[in-house]
């Protein structure tokens, strides 16, 4: 049985989030490209009855791209706090490990 994803160090970079992982791989995230994808449903939109999305108008600063801190959400996500104080967004292992994938 193989190990759930998980990191072993989260660290800020300058303008990257650097995530090692335990399968010995590493993550380097660029923050704007990780607030951009940020999956609240302030800034991604969420369904309405009909099962179509409603992606609201998201206005960003410099602060917004600005990483202030995250803490840790059970065993399976961070909660990114942004230099604007916008806070929502909830990034699953899985889903941070899949934006690297898009070309970040």
């Amino acid at each position: 049985m193989t190990q759930p994803l998980q990191p072993t160090a989260i660290q800020k970079i300058g303008g990257e989030l650097a995530i090692a992982w335990n399968d010995a791989t590493e993550t380097y995230l660029p923050l704007e490209f990780l607030r951009r994808h940020c999956p609240c449903a302030a800034c991604g939109g969420e369904p309405d009855v009909m099962g179509h999305i409603v992606r609201p108008q998201v206005e960003f600063t410099t602060k917004s791209f600005d990483l202030a801190g995250w803490q840790v959400v059970g065993g399976y996500a961070i909660q990114p706090k942004w230099g604007d104080g916008h806070s929502t967004g909830i990034y699953s292992y899985k889903f941070l490990r899949n934006l690297a994938t898009l070309g970040a």
